[in-house]
This record gives C-alpha cells, sequence and structure tokens, in this order.
C-alpha cells in the first residue's frame, strides 16, 4: 500500500502511480479524440540544481499554440512544493495542479 493510499492502476499498456493520474489520462484522450488538443506528453522532466529532476505528469498542447503543465496530485508534499517553485523559478513556466 502506497503511503498515501494511492493505487498503482495501468491503462493502455502505462502505468501510472493513481487512479486519479490515470482517469486525468483518459480524459486527455478524450480531449485529443475531439480535437481540442492536439497531443500531450507523459512524465516530462525538468533539470534542477543538484542533480535532481522533477517529472511533470502531463503536458498538454492546446490547438491555439498553448502548452499547459498539470501535476497531478492526491496529497501536495512540502518537498513537491518546494520542487515545483524551484522549477517555475528556473523555467518560465506555470503547472497547474490537478
Amino acid at each position: 500500500m502506497h503511503k498515501y493510499r494511492a493505487k498503482r492502476t495501468t491503462v493502455d499498456g502505462f502505468n501510472f502511480d493513481s487512479k486519479k493520474e490515470a482517469a486525468y489520462y483518459g480524459k486527455l484522450n478524450l480531449l485529443k479524440r475531439s480535437g481540442e488538443i492536439s497531443f500531450f506528453l507523459r512524465q516530462v522532466p525538468f533539470h534542477l540544481p543538484g542533480n535532481v529532476t522533477y517529472r511533470l505528469d502531463f503536458m498538454e498542447f492546446h490547438k491555439d499554440g498553448s502548452i499547459k503543465y498539470v501535476d497531478v496530485k492526491g496529497m501536495d508534499t512540502p518537498v513537491s512544493k518546494l520542487k515545483r517553485k524551484q522549477v517555475e523559478a528556473l523555467y518560465p513556466i506555470k503547472i497547474d495542479i490537478v
């Protein structure tokens, strides 16, 4: 059992850390099929000082050329908040939490 009660889930051959993340993946697939987004990427790495990597859950590419950065969290820990602030300070992006 995961310490935050997240249940690892597999969808379309991809492993997700939680049911919530897998459900968001399903939503993105629907948006892609309907044409609302062009495509999306999973587990996008951002490199931080000290040989630390922050992995973003999803990067959505919209038809209008905009990009949405999404992290799916059931429990937003102090460590994840710190890493997210570091990414936003080093890269010109804003990460949305779902």
